[in-house]
């Protein structure tokens, strides 16, 4: 039964707006050498975050006011147009290729990256689909066409390739099915078929079992493979307890890679510090905290696993981020919400709490 509509969660809206305006500053202080280097403008990269930042606080406010149940309406026809992006994407002469990935499609200066709407439209549509079977989700084969779905997703992103977004949206779907009861054997199930799939996606490509080798041990391939760790962990380590200071490191001149994006939290470990390392934590464990509270008094299962699945998914990107990062997961490439620099995850992520905040105006007080 849905409730009359509540105050939103301040204590989520304001841990968001300090992440985000710590993401513009870092975005800056990380990009100006680079965006000087290739653009001659110091500034072009946090323009181009600073607009995606308003159109996602947009998306927020929008989706603030919008009755999340209206969102069911949409599963299944916003899940067919992402798959329908996911494979124009792979397109020769459709998606752009960067980096040795296809993963963009540019719509002349604007480029999208299908896989984060298909992060939010396999969410809504498990989400959704699991609030309809009541008890009967707990049935493995009642999660067969979930899985199915699930499995034709990852194997379209790793084909990208992106292992790291494949592996955060079969994690999203596990914590739902682990929401909705399913039992904890069918999961380990799942889990050691997920396993195999991440062992066979590395056998197929080798610079993935190249990048394995390099987490073990990165001296190995110091110039080569375990280059971005090794320069990731110089910048941490030389940031000691408070910090070289705002815009003041040295690895962000073109020696630590991606700088701006997928190692960013390297950039805050080096100019802000332990403090500010740990200050970018804290924050994140207040978002989850908040958000799975949000789930936890959500007026229905639709609103619980929906606010749940956001949470997860905001909470596996942070995860696999500062892991890859610090050394503690191998090299896969995927952004830090909020703090990392690109448009589509930053406008779906800033949308995602919109509909997070729209649910806990919902929530049981």
């Amino acid at each position: 039964m849905r409730r009359k509509k509540g105050t939103p969660d301040f204590l989520l809206f304001f841990v968001v707006l300090l992440l985000l305006c710590l993401g513009l500053i870092m975005v800056w202080s990380a990009s100006e050498y680079s965006a000087m280097v290739c653009y001659g403008n110091s500034l072009y990269y946090f323009k181009r975050q600073l607009l995606h930042a308003l159109i996602g606080m947009g998306a927020l406010c929008f989706f603030l006011r919008y009755d999340y149940w209206k969102f069911r309406r949409f599963a299944r026809p916003l899940l067919l147009l992402s798959f329908l992006l996911l494979v124009l994407v792979l397109v020769p002469g459709v998606g752009d290729v960067s980096h040795g990935a296809q993963r963009w499609i540019s719509l002349g200066p604007v480029s999208f990256q299908p896989a984060e709407l298909v992060k939010f439209g396999l969410l809504l549509f498990v989400a959704d689909g699991l609030s309809r079977q009541g008890g009967e989700a707990k049935k493995f084969r009642t999660l067969l066409p979930y899985l199915a779905v699930t499995g034709l997703a990852a194997l379209l992103v790793v084909v990208e390739p992106d292992l790291g977004t494949a592996l955060a949206l079969t994690g999203i779907v596990f914590i739902l099915f682990f929401c909705a009861g399913v039992p904890l054997s069918t999961l380990g199930l799942m889990v050691l078929a997920g396993l195999a799939c991440v062992g066979l996606a590395i056998k197929i490509e080798p610079y993935r079992l190249v990048r394995l080798f390099a987490f073990l041990d990165p001296w190995k391939d110091p110039l080569g493979a375990g280059f971005h760790i090794i320069q990731s962990l110089y910048a941490i380590g030389s940031g000691g307890i408070f910090g070289v200071g705002l815009a003041q490191g040295k690895q962000k001149l073109l020696y630590l890679p991606e700088q701006h994006t997928d190692f960013i939290f390297a950039v805050i470990g080096e100019e802000l510090g332990l403090v500010g390392a740990l200050i970018v934590l804290t924050l994140f464990v207040i978002l989850i905290w908040r958000g799975l509270r949000a789930a936890l008094y959500a007026p229905d299962t639709f609103g619980c696993y929906l606010a749940a699945g956001i949470t997860a998914g905001i909470g596996l990107q942070a995860f696999i981020n500062i892991g890859v990062v610090t050394g503690s997961l191998p090299i896969t490439g995927i952004p830090l919400p909020f703090l990392s620099y690109g448009g589509t995850s930053l406008v779906f992520t800033l949308a995602s709490i919109g509909i997070l905040l729209n649910i806990s105006r919902s929530s049981a007080r």
